[in-house]
């Protein structure tokens, strides 16, 4: 139970940049806390100085003074944790990082420092807390990897994590070779990183939450097709039941009346027979024998005749009704997931037709070919004012909102940002406010001669891929996926993001840079 305690306390007393314990603790205005180095370093990088987690902007720039309460108890955690190793005295065991000061049998390393490289277990850990000197030194968990973290050009650690090349490297290298590229610390691209892991796995579990209402959706179809199925095989078969049982009794009435229409004939037939044979016997002395020539038998044909016509008539009844007896179920409601195209012919079949907004369209943007081309001016263009007009970037929005599975392609020339947004996206403000791929309710793919970047709630990713003028853009709302696509003779996958939209997007164009520059939606008719 008290090392469940101390792994709770650990959790809380942690720093979100560095992810270890805090290390001379500051709280910022918003109530965060972190280290002192950390959130400087952090600030130092940046015009603006906003918390990591909240992204609460701070003008101006905060004092930062050590929280004195937060510091003990971070250093009572420790003892703790101190206190609960030497009890336990946890022996290295295979697979285990053992601490590299143990003179005889080695203990379970608890740290690495990437200052010393080397590992140690609590006791000889403990210097690192108690030193001035020690304590700034960069402690993380146990690894038997620490060479990993060392510059194999510079034998310097690797702090410093570059964005343009995909690597940490040392600050040499960020002197030499990578001297112009985008960087970061290593624990704030760290930090960056496993927030995307954690919007990523709350996106996955909202996606597998989703999955199981449809497949809920889907088995309560289920039951009531059977229920339904049921009731009609009860139905009809009582139908027909009842039609057989109708047949049967009228075939029982018509040959209990033949019969007795039989029996009735044959008794008239017998008096009729009598009466001639007397006649006969009363007149056999005379010559003069008269003939019955008005004798008539009444046969059945008009019985048979009649029922020939019954059944007729029921054979017609059951061909003309026996098509619209037809056994149709509902559909659900359910879209299971599907590939995604492969060839531009399989992404033409969800192409749409999309017209840029002219009640979106900032005034140096110009609209032709039917408000599908966009082109940047170097004058402003007289447009009435509207409540939806971006005021401040050179942008426009589509007149479609989208859902379901879409696909257009954009024709560009110059340096032209391909963009989808939410409509409630900033109209004027700032650049991170307004401008596509700088908040969260947009994404953002920058189409330009050296390549391509994509951003996102102003995190940029650099992507390589076959330069194109063209760019595909796949999109399938209710899975989550927006895909771009640089065409050249095939179709070539740039960027996928994976996440959930909560609502319909619009395609958004942005012409950030020279007067002439253009984007054009492709016409598809």
């Amino acid at each position: 139970m008290a090392l469940q305690l101390i792994q709770l306390d650990q959790e809380k007393l942690s720093c979100s940049i560095c992810l270890d314990l805090l290390k001379d603790p500051v709280t910022i205005p918003c109530g965060h806390s972190y280290c002192m180095d950390c959130i400087k370093n952090c600030w130092d990088e940046k015009e603006t100085h906003s918390c990591p987690q909240c992204r609460q902007t701070f003008t101006p720039r905060p004092v930062l003074v050590k929280n004195m309460i937060l510091g003990e108890l971070v250093e009572d955690l420790k003892k703790a944790e101190h206190s609960t190793a030497s009890s336990d005295h946890t022996f290295a065991g295979p697979g285990d990082v053992a601490c590299d000061f143990c003179s005889e049998r080695k203990l379970k390393a608890s740290k690495s420092c990437l200052v010393c490289m080397a590992s140690y277990c609590e006791q000889h850990l403990q210097p690192h807390y108690n030193i001035a000197p020690l304590k700034k030194h960069k402690l993380i968990k146990a690894t038997s990897k620490l060479q990993e973290n060392i510059c194999s050009r510079h034998d310097e650690v690797m702090k410093i994590f570059c964005r343009t090349d995909q690597q940490c490297i040392c600050y040499l290298c960020l002197m030499d070779e990578h001297k112009d590229h985008v960087t970061v610390s290593a624990a704030a691209e760290r930090a960056e990183k496993q927030k995307d892991l954690e919007t990523n796995r709350q996106n996955v579990q909202q996606r597998i939450q989703d999955r199981e209402k449809d497949v809920k959706v889907l088995q309560e179809e289920v039951e009531a097709m059977n229920l339904s199925a049921d009731k009609a095989f009860r139905e009809c078969d009582k139908a027909f039941k009842n039609l057989i049982s109708l047949i049967e009794k009228k075939s029982s009435e018509v040959k209990q009346k033949i019969r007795s229409k039989q029996k009735s004939e044959q008794n008239r037939v017998k008096e009729l027979q009598e009466k001639i044979e007397q006649e006969i016997r009363d007149l056999s002395a005379s010559t003069n024998v008269p003939t019955y020539n008005n004798l008539t038998l009444q046969y059945f044909e008009d019985v048979t005749a009649s029922v020939s016509r019954a059944r007729d008539k029921v054979k017609a009844l059951l061909s003309d009704e026996w098509p619209k007896i037809s056994v149709g179920t509902t559909k659900a409601d359910i879209l299971l997931p599907q590939g995604e195209p492969k060839t531009r012919d399989e992404f033409l079949k969800y192409s749409c037709q999309i017209t840029l907004d002219i009640d979106t369209v900032i005034t140096r943007l110009s609209l032709s070919d039917s408000n599908r081309k966009a082109t940047l001016m170097s004058r402003n263009q007289l447009y009435p004012s509207h409540p939806d007009r971006f005021l401040e970037w050179w942008q426009v929005l589509s007149r479609e909102g989208l859902t379901g599975r879409c696909y257009w392609e954009v024709k560009c020339n110059g340096m032209v940002v391909v963009a989808v947004a939410y409509k409630d996206i900033g109209r004027r403000g700032t650049r991170e406010e307004c401008g596509f791929g700088l908040n969260d309710k947009s994404w953002s793919l920058t189409v330009s001669g050296s390549g391509y970047e994509f951003k996102h709630n102003n995190i940029s990713t650099l992507i390589s891929g076959p330069l194109s003028s063209r760019i595909g853009v796949y999109l399938d709302h209710r899975a989550g996926t927006l895909s771009f696509y640089s065409i050249t003779e095939t179709m070539n996958l740039l960027h996928r993001v994976q996440t959930r939209f909560t609502q319909p997007l619009h395609v958004g164009l942005w012409l950030p840079r020279s007067a002439g520059d253009t984007a054009e939606l492709f016409d598809f008719k």
